[in-house]
Parts: structure tokens; C-alpha cells; sequence
């Protein structure tokens, strides 16, 4: 019996959903080098990595272990939309029964079926996961009347486009299995009135991101995200980091491009020859050394304290790397940027402080 604490960097199963043009491709495009199984062939105007267009189920599901077999092809598996992959999988299910429709097998047994199928759909994409590459399931989104049993009227609210009645079938599998379910949506933000006071015409909006659950629409992640974000990629970038080598497009905008250069072929962890870089005693120097945060961790802290590094030095080189803004205090970094980037790699950390900042 193997028991392992603490967390574990690894891919990530996303879900991103929202109503038709809000940009749900481009989105899926900004992922660390994704690979797209369009379904619905909605890629041909951007210019991304795709196969061809699958024209059944089980042409997508060899996709799929295509990628599996060769793991270097691609960093994040899209699959947009997934619900043109249903209706590949209810034809199926149906042509092999001989079935006209998924209604004609009778007491529901159809559903049944697309349930069990669309479940190891899902077993299929875990294997994705397991060599190490983000899955990310795009979707429409309906609204539907909703009346909750214990409380009074009925409300509008979003939720994935699947079948009509399918829908309550698969809709909660895709959502149990997902790390993180997005939802993408415009939110007005100005009403115009008349002279009465009456609301009349919506002055504007923007395109936003919520990331936990709400009455009108389903979302969730496990990374402590704000309830709404705006709708891009940036907002999310540091939970991708890609085991330090993955760099969000602000980065290349930054000063110092010949050193966040994109490389593939960095290893997870830093190789056990990594050679320390020899660094001046901390206590031999005679620079005042800028007050550093109490708040800190610990962890962090005492190599930065070993190593006689600032910590406006660290916010420069995770400025410098593209992760984030230079004016953003260590404190407010994430555990996973901490523990999955900067303490893994402290001692390129070091090297680049003595060599490029010093």
C-alpha cells in the first residue's frame, strides 16, 4: 500500500463552457500547445494544431489514443465541442443496434447505454491525463427553467448544451470528472432608463469567467480562484505552468526575451547534477538589503535568507520568466507556483539573480 501526502503537480481536466461566439476556442488555443479534435470544424480560421475533422465516435476515440501513444505531440488535448461528440456517440450507439433513434430502444435504455459509453469516453481521456497532458472539453451553453423542490417559482439558468434528454444523464458526468468547470458568459454592465426610471436597453458589456457555482449557472476548480475573473487565459496561466517551462504571452512583451525563451525538453524537476552556483556570503556584503515580507513562506524564506536574495529579486525573475506582475508581493503567489516552480528550480533562481540581475 503506497500513501503519498501533500499536493501533486499534474495535468488538468478543464471545462469551458459558454453561449456560441463568446470565444471559447480562442480560449482553448491559449493553452500550453494544444492539439484539437474539432468536432464541429470551428478551428479553420485559427491557426492551431488539429486532426480531421472525426465523422464518428470511434475515429474520435483513436484520436484520442493516438495522442496517448504519443505523448509529445501536444501539451493539451482539445476536444471542442463536446457536445458534438455526443451526438457522434448516440449515432453510434444507435447504428449498432440498428436503431433509428436513441428513443427507439424503449424504457429509457438508450440513455442507458450512452451513459455507460460516455463514461469510459471519459476513462479514455483519464489516460490522457495520466502522460501528463491537460484535457480541456469545450460546450454551449442552454438555458433551462429551473425549480428547486423546496422554494418558491422558477428560474432561468445556464448548463451544459447536451441532449434534450440526455443532458441530465451526461451533463453530471462531464461535471464530476472535470477539475475545473468555467463558465463564459457577457455581463452588462450599464443600463440605460428612461425618464420614468424604466429600464430599457443595455448600454454595454464584457466578457467574463466565473469559476465556482452559482443558482444561474454550474462551475467549480480547486484552486482557490476568484468567483469571477475576466474571460482569458491570463487569469488562469499560473495553474499551467507546465512544471516551470510553459510561458504566458505576456511574457513575451517583457525586456529580457532572450531568457523566457519556450523550451520543450525541460525536465519536471531540476536533474540531481544541477551544479550550485557559487554565491557571495550573505553576511560579507556591505549593500543594505531591502526589507523583505514577514508573510513569506517559511520554506521559501530560508533559501532566500541562505542564498542572500531579495525578495524584489525574486519578484524580478518571476517578472523576467513571465508568471507575474513585478509589482505583485511573494505573499499573494500561489502555493502550487511556489512549491511547483520557484522551489523546484531555486537554483536557476540563484544563477539568473548573479548572472543577469547582479
Amino acid at each position: 500500500m503506497n500513501i503519498t501526502q501533500g499536493k501533486i503537480n499534474c495535468a488538468q481536466k478543464v471545462v469551458i463552457y459558454g453561449p456560441e461566439g463568446i470565444g471559447k476556442t480562442t480560449f482553448a488555443a491559449s493553452f500550453p500547445k494544444p492539439l484539437f479534435i474539432d468536432t464541429e470544424g470551428s478551428t479553420k480560421k485559427y491557426d492551431v494544431k488539429r486532426f480531421d475533422k472525426p465523422t464518428s465516435w470511434q475515429m474520435l476515440k483513436e484520436q484520442v489514443q493516438f495522442v496517448i501513444n504519443n505523448p509529445s505531440l501536444c501539451k493539451t488535448l482539445v476536444i471542442d465541442t463536446i457536445d458534438w461528440a455526443e451526438a457522434l456517440c448516440v449515432k453510434q450507439i444507435c447504428d449498432n443496434a440498428g436503431k433509428k433513434g436513441i428513443e427507439d430502444f424503449g424504457y429509457g435504455n438508450g440513455y442507458v447505454y450512452e451513459k455507460e459509453e460516455f463514461s469510459r469516453f471519459l476513462m479514455l481521456l483519464d489516460e490522457v491525463i495520466a502522460v501528463n497532458i491537460n484535457v480541456v472539453l469545450t460546450a454551449h451553453a442552454q438555458l433551462r427553467k429551473f425549480e428547486q423542490p423546496d422554494e418558491m417559482g422558477a428560474y432561468d439558468r445556464w448548463e451544459l448544451k447536451l441532449g434534450k434528454k440526455t443532458g441530465s444523464q451526461i451533463s453530471p458526468l462531464v461535471k464530476e470528472w472535470a477539475d475545473m468547470v468555467l463558465f463564459a458568459n457577457y455581463k452588462t454592465y450599464a443600463v440605460a432608463t428612461d425618464d420614468k426610471g424604466k429600464k430599457f436597453k443595455a448600454q454595454g458589456g464584457k466578457r467574463v469567467m466565473y469559476t465556482t457555482h452559482h443558482p444561474c449557472w454550474d462551475a467549480k476548480n480547486r484552486d482557490g480562484l476568484p468567483d469571477e475573473v475576466p474571460f482569458s487565459f491570463d487569469s488562469i496561466a499560473r495553474l499551467f505552468i507546465d512544471f516551470g517551462i510553459y510561458k504566458t504571452q505576456e511574457a513575451k512583451t517583457v525586456e529580457h526575451k532572450d531568457f523566457i525563451e519556450i523550451v520543450d525538453d525541460e525536465p519536471e524537476q531540476p536533474p540531481a547534477t544541477t551544479p550550485e552556483v557559487d554565491v557571495p556570503d550573505a553576511g560579507s556584503t556591505t549593500e543594505t538589503v531591502p526589507e523583505t515580507s514577514s508573510d513569506i513562506p517559511k520554506r521559501l524564506l530560508d533559501l532566500m535568507t541562505a542564498a542572500g536574495i531579495t525578495e524584489q529579486e525574486v519578484r524580478q525573475v518571476v517578472f523576467e520568466r513571465g508568471f507575474y506582475p513585478l509589482e505583485t508581493p511573494i505573499p499573494n503567489y500561489g502555493d502550487d507556483f511556489i512549491d511547483g516552480w520557484l522551489i523546484p528550480f531555486w537554483n536557476k533562481v540563484k544563477e539568473y539573480v548573479f548572472t543577469k540581475l547582479r
